[in-house]
């Protein structure tokens, strides 16, 4: 795989966005705001989130719509490489948020769920229906992890769900080509999960005593961060420590495309024929571009 450095000195980037005029919105989570990286590199701030935004994607109004964990973690420097740590003590939560690209203005859609409160909303996919299924991370705190969950929610504020609760944490996520499937990274465990949808917004009901099915864990210490579906089905997610992008099967099978950064945390397709990969280099604060071997699956909503 042939790299392309776009731009860098990003704080942390993640979400990127491939839009249609060229350009590549992504989130700088420790900077918290939102960016638009031009064709040419030139990099202009969008909005300033304030938290830490992390998953962003476009929703079927044109607006988009970010994950945002609520400054989840404290920021350490190691070896000029930008490294996410502990939580915070003074973390309250998470949120999701919207912004308008037309009007420039920024709200929150959701910070709770049943009345409880959202710990660390991570990443986001849209399904056809118009509705968005998001992960929560979770976050650490001295005496251990509190676990991530997956839910789903409408973009007018009328609906939000826990589909799935007590995951370790649940990172990227993503839908099968025909979204039967919703396929969800756990980041501590080096592990792909799917969980069958029994209906839009709801997933069925797990057949044991998993909460789902194993695509693949992967071997040794490697952690996962967010992720893009191929519209062959194949699932690409950004790993860490083994730094690139891995390409699980629905089989279980894998392989793996390296990138230059000990912590690569996503990847999105675009251009001509959805062979265009963006991925983000997020340690050391670079986007990447690079032609993919096979099409990106195209989102429902794009800008």
């Amino acid at each position: 795989m042939d790299l392309q450095l776009i731009a860098e000195g990003f704080e942390f980037p993640e979400g990127p966005i491939a839009m249609a005029d060229g350009s590549v919105i992504l989130t700088e989570i420790k900077a918290q705001r939102l960016t638009r990286v031009h064709a040419d590199g030139r990099k202009e701030t969008l909005v300033e989130t304030g938290g830490g935004p992390n998953g962003a994607a476009i929703g079927p109004d044109g607006a988009i719509y970010i994950t945002n964990n609520g400054g989840s973690f404290q920021w350490l420097e190691n070896q000029g490489l930008t490294i996410p740590g502990p939580t915070p003590p003074g973390h309250a939560g998470g949120m999701i948020q919207r912004f308008d690209l037309a009007t420039g203005a920024l709200t929150t859609l959701y910070d709770a769920c049943d009345g409880r409160r959202l710990i660390g909303p991570n990443d986001i996919v849209f399904d056809k229906q118009g509705g968005f299924w998001f992960t929560d991370h979770g976050c650490s705190t001295p005496e251990g992890r509190k676990f991530g969950a997956v839910y789903y929610a409408k973009t007018d504020g009328s609906h939000i769900s826990r589909q799935r609760d007590h995951i370790i944490s649940p990172n990227g996520i993503g839908l099968s080509p025909d979204e039967s499937a919703v396929y969800v990274a756990d980041t501590q465990l080096g592990r792909l999960w799917a969980f069958d949808v029994a209906e839009p917004g709801v997933l069925a009901p797990p057949a044991g005593f998993a909460p789902g099915r194993v695509i693949c864990n992967l071997p040794g210490y490697q952690l996962l961060d967010s992720l893009a579906v191929e519209a062959s089905g194949k699932v690409c997610v950004a790993t860490i420590i083994n730094g690139g992008i891995t390409a699980f099967d629905p089989d279980g099978s894998t392989e793996h495309f390296a990138v230059p950064d000990l912590i690569v945390t996503n990847i999105c397709f675009g251009g001509p024929g959805m062979t265009t990969a963006w991925i983000t280099a997020s340690a050391t604060g670079k986007l990447y571009k690079a032609a993919w071997p096979r099409p990106g699956l195209k989102l429902n909503f794009n800008a």
